[in-house]
């Protein structure tokens, strides 16, 4: 063997990205949105890597950005809902004692570390980095963070993400096209 294989996930998230980047390239404007949107909504490409995808197959930003956006906020607002709901119904089986304690929930979790460390603020606009926000925001509700803090947060990552993303893009379409 000469080295490691790639992972499965790296794998597939380079050719889903270079599947939607086909199918978005040959569409017409209004498909583009709609690949766009479902773009957002998938881990790991989400609102940053929509944009810059649009961008690239020829979308204009003003429609790129926001429906990566879009895509992205629809499915990781409604994971923290999701989450908010489990997390009442196991603290009512758990009794009035908070669930376990703050501690309880944080055992051995990268996320829990890091929420420690930045709090909500910090792991919503860094967490895009490290994990996806369909799966980091769920978990700081799990962790007992408050469901208004993870929305607001969240939303300004993905917004400030998307935005960052299609403005590269944007560059990038300018110097090689």
């Amino acid at each position: 063997m000469t080295g490691d294989p790639p992972t499965v996930e790296s794998n597939f998230i380079t050719d889903l990205f270079a599947q939607l980047a086909e199918f978005a390239a040959g569409a017409e404007t209004w498909q583009q949105v709609g690949v766009l949107l479902i773009a957002g909504a998938i881990p790991f490409i989400e609102s940053y890597l929509g944009s810059f995808l649009g961008v690239l197959v020829g979308v204009p930003a003003g429609l790129a950005v926001p429906a990566a956006i879009l895509g992205n906020v629809i499915v990781t607002f409604a994971l923290i809902a999701l989450a908010s709901k489990a997390r009442v119904a196991a603290t009512r089986r758990r009794g009035n004692g908070g669930g376990g304690g703050a501690d309880a929930p944080r055992r051995k979790q990268k996320i829990a570390k890091y929420l420690d460390r930045f709090g909500v603020p910090g792991v919503c606009l860094l967490g895009p980095i490290v994990v996806a926000s369909q799966i980091t925001a769920p978990a700081l509700v799990a962790l007992g963070a408050t469901k208004r803090s993870v929305y607001v947060w969240q939303a300004v990552a993905i917004v400030a993400w998307g935005v960052l993303f299609g403005f590269f893009g944007d560059l990038a379409a300018g110097w090689f096209m």
